[in-house]
């Protein structure tokens, strides 16, 4: 597997800008054996001049990272009502993955009305050499494990894909280890990961379509009793997974101090897991 680091981690509470410079998450990605950077609206989307997204592209690819894939738009991760509204005209999104050289970019969709518009969006991706991702989330079609296949099964075309997030999975009352990794495995076109402990009376809450409000707290990716991420380093050796494994996960990080840090305990965390 290859290494990616989200501009997420650096991203302020809204979700869409950074708080911290790209700049210096390039050194400590490089610095720490990261393979990409995984880019987001906050950083550079659809909003960006075309020279400042040029211009982070150049830094990205003199310091000899890839961007493992794109969310070009700000509604996308916030998961909101207009997260899907990139779908019906998707041609300014891959702009932005063109200009940063990715062939991924993630999608979002509420309801069954919003198919549709993938389906016609992913043809004009497709067209350019394109895939179109959607990860494992909640308040979304992909909550479940069954409904999302059945969405993937409708499209039905070889770039359109999910992008596996078990934490999610779990907050959904999902299965996220082999045997959901077995099922995904033909669709399966990126990694995400984050670190939650399920608790009724958590501080964290999100609300779902399958299981109502759920409570939790945030984990640092290697503390137990979240994530069963042994399980899940099993699964994805079991189904031979050798694509992006991205940490975008954000949690108190404030200086560029912070960053180096928890950079390297991560890219750390994931060499342990990977020799186990």
């Amino acid at each position: 597997m290859k290494l990616s680091l989200s501009v997420r981690v650096a991203e302020a509470a809204c979700k869409t800008r950074l708080h911290l410079p790209l700049e210096a998450l390039i050194d400590v990605a490089v610095e720490n054996g990261y393979d990409a950077l995984c880019m987001r609206a906050s950083c550079g989307g659809v909003q960006t001049p075309n020279a400042e997204l040029q211009r982070q592209a150049n830094l990205i690819q003199d310091a000899g990272l890839a961007v493992s894939m794109v969310t070009a738009d700000f509604d996308v991760p916030l998961n909101n009502q207009d997260g899907p509204n990139s779908l019906r005209d998707i041609r300014p999104s891959l702009d932005v993955a063109g200009t940063f050289g990715c062939n991924l970019i993630r999608i979002c969709m509420k309801e069954q009305a919003d198919v549709a518009h993938a389906a016609n969006a992913i043809q004009i991706a497709h067209e350019q050499g394109i895939r179109l991702a959607h990860q494992c989330h909640t308040s979304s079609l992909f909550e479940q494990v069954s409904p999302m296949l059945e969405v993937v099964s409708q499209i039905d075309h070889p770039a359109f894909g999910i992008i596996y997030e078990p934490a999610n999975l779990m907050l959904n009352g999902e299965s996220y280890l082999a045997d959901t990794l077995e099922q995904i495995r033909p669709h399966l076109m990126n990694v995400y990961v984050q670190n939650h402990r399920l608790d009724s009376v958590g501080p964290e809450c999100l609300p779902t379509f399958c299981r109502g409000d759920v409570r939790f707290h945030h984990m640092e990716l290697w503390e137990d009793a979240g994530v069963d991420f042994a399980g899940v380093f099993a699964g994805l050796a079991q189904i031979g997974y050798d694509g992006f494994f991205t940490i975008h996960q954000a949690q108190g990080i404030e200086t560029v101090d912070d960053l180096a840090r928890y950079a390297s305990d991560c890219a750390q965390f994931f060499q342990r897991m990977t020799q186990l």
